[in-house]
């Protein structure tokens, strides 16, 4: 049986703790590209020849600007049109940003960093434009890619040294 969103969020009310996770991806070396792994998905990613890469697999950029589109695009259509009663018949988003791949070869004073991230999203449907809005609005306060990006938050990391034989 389909849980259905109704049901998950009387559930999260009753048990808050019951709608905590903890999503996780790892990466490894292979083939000469990272392998990222998250649950049962495997994809890989590349760079561009340019800085390094065999351009084989999207970047870790695409990945992030696919990562918010996615978002915009899924959770539109799974979980926010439903609530808000809007009636999809068409749904795009575009994400882009600007960078400089002089910053990632550590050309000095050039800043490796993306800017200027920026999406669009286009939905087509028959529905009140205050539906719409509202749904917007939930969006923009409620998708977890958007906001990890619009408000940072810090990310500890920590490198590991293991030696090898050779």
């Amino acid at each position: 049986m389909t849980t259905t969103i109704h049901e998950s969020k009387a559930g999260f009310i009753a048990n808050p703790d019951s709608g905590k996770v903890a999503p996780k991806a790892t990466a490894s070396l292979a083939n000469g590209r990272a392998r990222v792994s998250s649950g049962p998905f495997n994809w890989d990613v590349d760079l561009p020849p340019v800085v390094g890469g065999g351009n084989q697999a999207p970047s870790p950029t695409a990945y992030l600007l696919g990562a918010l589109a996615a978002c915009a695009v899924a959770f539109v259509n799974d979980m926010l049109a439903p609530e808000f009663a809007v009636v999809l018949d068409d749904l795009s988003a575009e994400a882009r940003c600007s960078t400089d791949l002089a910053g990632l070869v550590g050309v000095e004073g050039v800043d490796p960093r993306l800017f200027s991230i920026a999406m669009d999203v286009t939905i087509t449907s028959p529905s009140p434009a205050e539906n719409v809005r509202a749904l917007e609005e939930a969006w923009l306060a409620r998708c977890p890619i958007f906001l990890a990006l619009s408000e940072a938050n810090a990310v500890d990391v920590t490198f590991h040294l293991e030696r090898s034989a050779s």
